[in-house]
Parts: structure tokens; sequence; C-alpha cells
């Protein structure tokens, strides 16, 4: 059976591959090596627009109230962990956008900001990914019928056109192979 969550797995590794790029990029500055500000800024757009407006607003707003309803908890257990852990990210995102800026207009100090929160976002994430991808998702489609299942694939759909906007798949996509290269350059 095709799961509804098989489609948020393959958004993760998309996102996984941005956490990769994230790294690279905060090991340069580390090194003491220039990255445009620009770069942060569209990890920044990407976390924003397709992590969070897109990937987790079908977890939060569909599939986690759709488990809840299905008897598993949110208060206490793997939805509510997963719910906090957006909240952090989303801080994260804020930091690395506002760092990013900083840089931007001159204020070098600006970089330890970038690399503490490019590296806080990506560990985080990709803990929070193994945890959904092996217990949480899982633990779903044990108690989701298939009427279920065929319902989250419809509103997903329904979230990406109507919310996030068509192609937005393919465009988050383009901008991870683009950043892809861009970090693996020089």
């Amino acid at each position: 059976m095709h799961y509804a969550t098989d489609l948020l797995v393959e958004e993760h590794q998309v996102i996984e591959r941005m956490l990769e790029v994230l790294n690279a990029a905060a090991q340069k500055l580390e090194d003491g090596k220039a990255v445009d500000p620009d770069f942060f800024m569209k990890a920044g757009d990407f976390i924003r627009n397709f992590a969070d407006k897109c990937h987790h607003a079908k977890e939060e707003n569909i599939l986690f109230k759709l488990m809840t309803k299905r008897g598993v908890p949110t208060e206490g257990g793997p939805i509510g962990q997963m719910l906090a852990e957006h909240g952090v990210g989303r801080n994260y995102a804020s930091m690395l956008v506002d760092a990013a800026e900083e840089l931007r207009n001159g204020n070098a100090a600006a970089k330890g900001r970038i690399i503490e929160a490019a590296r806080g976002y990506a560990e985080l994430l990709s803990n929070h990914i193994y945890k959904e991808n092996n217990i949480l998702y899982p633990m779903g489609n044990s108690v989701l019928t298939a009427d279920d299942q065929a319902y989250l694939k419809s509103e997903f759909h329904r979230v990406e056109e109507e919310e996030t906007g068509h192609g937005v798949h393919e465009k988050y996509l383009a901008l991870v192979e683009e950043m892809e290269k861009q970090i693996h350059e020089d």
C-alpha cells in the first residue's frame, strides 16, 4: 500500500539535501571563506516556504490532526514533540535570515550567528526527520484507514495547489540543486 506519508518522506529527502548545503556553507564561513549572505537568504526562503509552509503545514494541519482523531495523543507523545521541534526550527530560520541580513549590511559579527543557526537547524531537522520517518509515520499508518490515506493524499495535493502554489516542489528542488552546485564550486 502506498501511504500518504510516502509523499512526506520524499519531501524529507529534499529537505535533507538542503541540510547538507547549510552545513557545508556554515563550514566555509567557519573556515574564514566568503559565503554570499544571499546564499543564506535563499536557504531561509526554502526553510520558510518549502520545509515549513508546504511540508510542516501538511503535518500540523492535516496528518497530526487526523492521527489525534484516531487515538494518537498529542500532548506528551511524539506529535507534541514534533510540534515543539517545528517551533524550534522556525526560530532557527528567523535567526538565520536576520543574521544574513546583518551580514549583508556589513556586520561581520553576524557570521557566528549564521553558523549557529545553520548548524542548529540542520542538526534539529536531521534528528526530527529520522523520528518522523521511523517512529511517527509508521505509528500513524498503523492507525489510519485506507479512506484516511486517500483523504490525506487529496488534502496534501490541495495544500500544494491552493496554499503554497502550483509547482512548489519543482521550484524548491531547483533551488536546492542550484545551491548544491554553488556551494561545491569553490
